[in-house]
Formats: C-alpha cells, structure tokens, sequence
C-alpha cells in the first residue's frame, strides 16, 4: 500500500481484515497516517528512496498505489519493470463485492473531466426516488472499498482517471464518460495516457452492460466505438440517445422529465441530468417517475456555480470546484456577462483557453500563483485587475460588475497555493461576498 490518507487507509484496513500480509510507504505520512500503521500493525516505510522503493516492492506480490501517486512516481516504475500487479481500490472492491455472500450489488461508474461528483450524486438521487437504497462512492467523501459494508442495494461509483488507470476487473453495470478535457498532466504523462485511463471503465465490460458516452464529445465517441458493452449516447443533439427536446428531457422510452421542473437548468445541468438518467434507466436501477422525482429536488453539491447572494442587480456564484480551463469555460458560457475571478496552482494545462468564452466576459480578475498567466490570456480583449486575497479580488468584481452581471469565482486551476482544497477556497469567497455586502438590504444570506 503506497500512500495512507483516505483512500489508503480504507484499503489498508480492508486488505487487513480480509488477511493479508500488508506494508505501506508514504512519501510524506501524515500524524493520522502514522498512527493507522500503528493501530493496524503494519510496517510503514517513510518517505523511502528510489533503492529503498526497489527492494520493496521485489518483496510483494501485488501494490496499490493511493489516488494520488502520479504515473510518472518511481514506484509506478519499479512495478512496471519487475511484473508486479498493480491495482486501484476501486478494482479490489469490485473484486470482493463479486464474491459478496448473497451476490453482487450493481455498480454504476460515472467518469469524465468535469461533471462527475454531480452526476454521481444526481444518479444516486435518482435511484433513492425509485425505492433504492444507494450510496456515492469511489471518489468521494467514502471509498469504494469502504462503502461495501453500506446496507445498500446500489453502489454509484465516481471514477478518476487515477483509479481508473489500474484496473484488472472492474466492470460496472452501466457506465457513462461525461466529457474529455486537458486535466491532470501533472499526473498523466500525456493527455493521450490521461484519455486512455478514462476510457478503462468500458474496457471489462460485456455484451449486457451499458456504455455511456457524451455525443457532443469527438474524443470520447472515439473511445465508444471500440466498448464491448452496448452503446448508447446522452447530448443536446436529437440523434443522441437521452437529449432535450424543447422543454422536455426525452431517452428511448419517451419522455422522462420538464426541464421546467429542475431546480436549476443551465446547458451542462441539462446534460448532467441526461447522463444520469441514461446511467441509471439502462441499468435498471431506477425508474422514470425516480428519475423525474430526483431531478424536480436535486439542489446541486456545493462549490459548483452555487448562488452566494445578490445585490444592486449583480449575482456572486461560487464555483471553485471548476479546476480547469474546461470547466471555467463551461461556467461562463452558462451567463451573459461575467466578472471573473480566475487562477490559482496551475496543473500544467493551458489557461490561454479560458479565454475562448471572452465574449461572455465583462472583466477579469486575477489571483493566486498563475494571476499573470490569466492576465495574459485575456489581454488585448478583456479589462484585467489583479488581487493577492479574495477579500481584495471581491472588492475589485463588485466595483468592475454592472447590473445583470454575474461575479463568478471559476478559477481553472487547483487551490492549493492559497487554500487546502477548493471548498476552502469557495467558503472564503463566500465568506468574503458576505462581509463586503454585510448591511446592504438586499444581500440573501
């Protein structure tokens, strides 16, 4: 087991209950990690050297590399060279819910650049309506490894290319790939090895399973042309399979839902709903009066343009999960006229695309590690300030927006020169919107 922060620990301690004889590194162990070791009784090597990585894992017959352990790590390396297995916690969970007493429970898969904890979520919902118990695992706030021992009729599994990468077994009943973007190359070696990741949800797959592909997607379309399992397609164009047509979201069987009755029907919450629809009607899993009772009382996960407050005409959004230039563009495309706060740790992605939704762009503003690769994306077509705290960047939106604006916190890049994650840095723009709106009126709380 390399790697013993969530997804670690929960493996470690399934592979421990199941009896196996477990060793466990870690680049940089946390206190919590030390002390699960510690509790569990195994051997924990830190920080080790290449040599040290070398004769451990010629020691092992099989290693799970934690989510975050690049392709690129020596450890990757080493068992690449040597034949040693490796496998994801999602392809040992697979495996031991195969072999659960009583039999296996389905399994969805939801993959794809952006979109995928919503849909996740959206499609559990779904299958809750229908009289289901399901749970949202993988990666989320619970592993998949973890959630076996849920009482749950259903397991939603959120899938990252990280724990796609190393899979020998899993196959999910139905599994659908919302978009393909550039992500992760700090991690991936290539967008092509980024791709081909993602595309491993269809790969074990049979002839009865559902394969579920974005239409509007050329790269992932390629990728369905060679899945085993049945093809279908969700898109706003009416060829695909599960499409909107006028105000209603339509799948084989005819109609499923009103557009009118979501709680929110931006372009990408339509596609969202389409995808798990798709994912959950072609398994089996849930039925269409679920789909549309889901859809009518879904309220979105938070960090995804969630509506702050208002004030004077001008609408604050949060949308701090949008980690790359993929999503920043499709936020803003969701609005008329945005002031943006953008930047952040760049992943090694190319920002100068956030600026192909320049036309929906009032001005810019700039913050975090990458303020001038921003800046530079958007000079010569856009006005751009930049701030060095959020509080400051709030301060510079509100003076920059006009009524009808949206000031929309989209950063394209991860969070992790100023904050520990992007929640903290979507509650402190939150928390920064409030205070400087603090005593106005009309601000919603």
């Amino acid at each position: 087991m390399y790697g013993l922060a969530i997804a670690g620990e929960a493996v470690a301690r399934a592979l421990v209950k199941r009896g196996y004889k477990v060793i466990a590194a870690d680049d940089k162990p946390s206190a919590a990690a030390l002390d699960v070791a510690r509790e569990l009784g195994i051997d924990m090597y830190e920080a080790p050297s290449a040599a040290k990585i070398d004769r451990l894992v010629e020691r092992v017959e099989l290693v799970v590399p934690a989510p975050g352990i690049p392709e690129t790590h020596h450890l990757i390396e080493a068992c690449q060279r040597d034949g040693i297995a490796l496998r994801s916690e999602i392809d040992l969970a697979y495996e031991w819910e195969r072999d659960r007493v009583g039999g296996p429970r389905p399994m969805l898969g939801v993959t794809g650049t952006d979109g995928k904890t919503t849909t996740t979520m959206l499609a559990t919902a779904m299958v809750e309506a229908s009289g289901q118990r399901a749970i949202a695992a993988g990666n989320t706030e619970v592993p998949l490894v973890a959630a076996l021992d849920s009482d749950v009729d259903v397991l939603v599994v959120e899938c990252t290319s990280f724990r796609l990468a190393y899979i020998d077994q899993f196959a999910p009943r139905a599994a659908v790939w919302l978009n393909l973007a550039e992500d992760h190359l700090d991690w991936h070696r290539s967008i092509a090895s980024y791709g081909n990741a993602k595309a491993r949800i269809w790969e074990h797959q049979n002839a009865h399973d559902a394969a579920i592909a974005f239409a509007d997607d050329p790269l992932v379309m390629h990728h369905l042309a060679s899945a085993p399992a049945r093809h279908l397609t969700f898109g706003a164009a009416s060829t695909a399979d599960y499409h909107r047509r006028g105000d209603d979201l339509v799948g084989p069987a005819g109609r499923l839902a009103s557009v009118t009755s979501m709680r929110r029907a931006l372009p990408h919450d339509v596609t969202n709903a389409l995808a798990a629809a798709a994912l959950v009607l072609e398994s089996g899993c849930a039925t269409i009066a679920g789909v549309a009772s889901a859809l009518a009382s879904f309220e979105g996960v938070a960090h995804r343009i969630t509506r702050v407050a208002e004030h004077d005409g001008v609408t604050y959004y949060d949308d701090s999960k949008a980690t790359t230039p993929h999503a920043a563009v499709t936020a803003m495309r969701a609005f008329d006229s945005v002031v943006l706060i953008a930047g952040g740790r760049n992943k090694g992605l190319d920002l100068a695309t956030m600026a192909d939704a320049a036309d929906h762009v009032r001005a810019v503003v700039a913050i975090g590690d990458s303020a001038a690769e921003i800046a530079a994306a958007f000079a010569d077509r856009r006005r751009v300030v930049t701030a060095t705290t959020m509080d400051g960047a709030v301060g510079a939106a509100r003076k920059l927006a006009h009524v009808g604006d949206a000031v929309l916190l989209s950063p394209g890049c991860a969070s992790f020169d100023w904050y520990t994650g992007y929640g903290q840095r979507g509650d402190d723009f939150a928390r920064a919107v409030r205070e400087s709106l603090a005593g106005t009126a009309t601000a919603d709380q």
